[in-house]
């Protein structure tokens, strides 16, 4: 006869055994199941039966993982040294892919990542790595995209947060800016230069053609600054406008009386 005490720890392995039969998984995970170490299907979500010792499953979260590349020290194209670091923006979408194709796809991606940025970034200059960001996140999402797709993963986005460069080199990019506002500055005023010197040799033109509009220039001036009473002013006067007025104010020579004889 079986002792009861026996058959209280059977009934209890049994039960042990059925609850670790039934396996529930959320909305956003999958299980990779394996029969005897081979792959048999993907399982999931809600309420799924795993046989013990036969079967064996690993979960998959399919949910958008936040991957932070650590900071990379890298050399420009044009011999900078900068320290950057950026985020990366994947999904699972094939867990069969996922699991039996790399060992583990968290890690591998970190590592590809990290190596991409320096590979990609080191063949820029510093000027595009500051101001042509976006462009630098695309490319960077379509190489991670190519090689992680034999892994079932889809990279979404990849961003560059920060990209730190020493104080001397702010120093010589500050200088730079510098001088280069005021290039723009000149050239902006030799450009004001000419431009006025074009005018000016225009109206020289026309009033060469047209004297009377010299004179009437002239005139407007001594009204303007005739409203000055602080300064006493010499204003010269044009030798034609002289020449235009000397009949009007020179007098008539009298006729001499005739004598009578």
């Amino acid at each position: 006869m079986i002792p009861q005490y026996t058959i209280l720890t059977l009934l209890i392995l049994i039960v042990l055994v059925l609850f670790s039969m039934f396996r529930i998984l959320r909305e956003y995970e999958r299980a990779v199941v394996f029969l005897l170490g081979r792959f048999q299907r993907v399982k999931g979500p809600g309420l799924i039966i795993i046989i013990p010792v036969i079967q064996q499953m690993v979960r998959v979260d399919l949910r958008t993982i936040v991957l932070d590349v650590p900071t990379q020290d890298l050399i420009t194209r044009d011999n900078v040294s900068v320290r950057v670091n950026a985020v990366v923006y994947f999904r699972v979408l094939d867990p069969e892919m996922a699991i039996n194709n790399v060992e583990n796809y968290l890690e591998a991606t970190s590592q590809l990542a990290q190596t991409t940025l320096r590979s990609v970034l080191g063949q820029h200059e510093l000027d595009e790595l500051l101001s042509a960001r976006d462009t630098l996140n695309r490319d960077l999402q379509a190489i991670l995209d190519q090689h992680t797709d034999n892994w079932g993963i889809k990279i979404a986005n990849v961003e560059i947060k920060h990209v730190d460069i020493s104080e001397s080199m702010v120093r010589a990019m500050a200088r730079q800016a510098e001088a280069e506002r005021m290039r723009r500055a000149k050239v902006i005023h030799a450009t004001g230069e000419m431009e006025a010197s074009q005018k000016l040799a225009d109206a020289a033109e026309v009033l060469a053609q047209q004297p009377n509009a010299l004179q009437l220039r002239y005139l407007q001036t001594l009204t303007e600054v005739a409203t000055d009473r602080t300064n006493t002013l010499i204003f010269p006067v044009p030798m034609d406008l002289i020449d235009q007025l000397r009949p009007s104010l020179t007098p008539e020579p009298k006729e001499t009386p005739k004598s009578t004889e």
